[in-house]
């Protein structure tokens, strides 16, 4: 017997009931997209351009929509989504949820996730039924974290009113940069990679540049980043580093070359996150701190070091799914320190 006919929860809508809404283009007014661009047949992280100079990683990931969401004021009661898509990545220790599915937060608050059906390849319609009548509530919807999105259509009450969404405290966006945990490998959905924690809690807007395997601080990518107009700037990419020698080579380079471009912009800088090192981390965690403390004696007052154990301070050693990918436990943690942080520079 399937778990569905047991536990009606466990249950998927393969089609949803379009009769009684409307549907509009994410991409049109009043809805506004954050975190992406168009470029081509699809939304990117950053320029197609940019992403082939930077490696074949990047190249291939940069098109997974981490970090973007369509925003919008509405007074409906459902809201459903028509996403058209490509690349719906799966794994054995990442929920579909979270590399392919969407999530809603209403006024800030958990609402629901759009999930995909097991069977999906090229895109799905999902819809979230109940929200509160007769108010106007302020909506974000988060794309999936390792999938890439062609298109999406928003539906909604035919006689629903739909408003541009109020600003963020922060329309300049903090930017990250890092691996596959920057990305949001491996949140149960969306709105749970630690990016997302913090910017609900400080309301502010913000940038994912994690590419799982791929951030190694080249030359290129240095370039792309340093240039973005953004309130300040985090990262890390301590496990994508082939090796100390390479992460010695190239950590204090970024730095460097970020704070020559913008003197005043907040950096972070923080190792991977894990409560208990072995000797190689402990010594890449030492060069990542060498970092810090070098600016810091040549009078930079606008660098900033979050610890491995600040990271981890909620979870220790209880907060990933493979000793490596945080959970949502790890993933709020990492959200305390860095949202911690940034409410001191923000």
């Amino acid at each position: 017997m399937k778990l569905e006919k047991i536990d009606k929860n466990f249950k998927i809508e393969e089609i949803i009931n379009k009769e009684g809404l409307n549907f509009y283009n994410a991409e049109k007014e009043p809805f506004k997209i954050y975190g992406l661009l168009r470029e081509g047949d699809r939304f990117r992280r950053l320029p197609e351009k940019v992403a082939k100079s930077v490696n074949e990683g990047v190249c291939a990931l940069h098109a997974n929509t981490a970090g973007g969401r369509v925003r919008f004021r509405t007074d409906s009661e459902t809201v459903a989504i028509i996403a058209v898509m490509d690349k719906m990545y799966k794994a054995s220790h990442f929920p579909f949820t979270g590399t392919a599915g969407f999530d809603i937060y209403s006024g800030g608050i958990y609402t629901g996730t759009f999930r995909p059906q097991n069977n999906a390849k090229r895109g799905f319609d999902s819809v979230i039924c109940g929200l509160e009548k007769g108010k106007m509530k302020e909506i974000t919807i988060n794309f999936p974290l390792y999938s890439d999105v062609k298109e999406l259509f928003i539906g909604l009450d035919k006689n629903a009113e739909i408003l541009s969404p109020m600003p963020y405290k922060n329309e300049k966006p903090v930017v990250f940069y890092g691996s596959s945990i920057t990305q949001g490998g491996c949140a149960s959905r969306p709105g749970r990679s630690y990016q997302a924690v913090v910017s609900r809690r400080l309301n502010t807007d913000y940038i994912n540049l994690g590419f799982s395997g791929s951030a190694r601080a080249e030359k290129e990518i240095t370039e792309y980043i340093k240039n973005l107009d953004m309130v300040a700037f985090v990262y890390d990419y301590d496990h994508n580093a082939p090796s100390a020698a390479h992460l010695e080579a190239t950590h204090e380079k970024m730095f460097k070359a970020v704070r020559e471009a913008q003197p005043e912009l907040p950096i972070i800088i923080m190792p991977r996150p894990k409560y208990y090192l072995n000797d190689d981390e402990k010594n890449r965690r030492d060069i990542i701190l060498k970092t810090y403390n070098n600016a810091v004696a040549a009078g930079d007052k606008n660098v900033y070091y979050i610890d491995n154990r600040e990271l981890t301070a909620l979870c220790k050693g209880e907060g990933t799914v493979d000793n490596t990918h945080p959970t949502d436990y790890g993933f709020a943690s990492m959200a305390k320190a860095v949202g911690d942080c940034l409410e001191k520079i923000l």
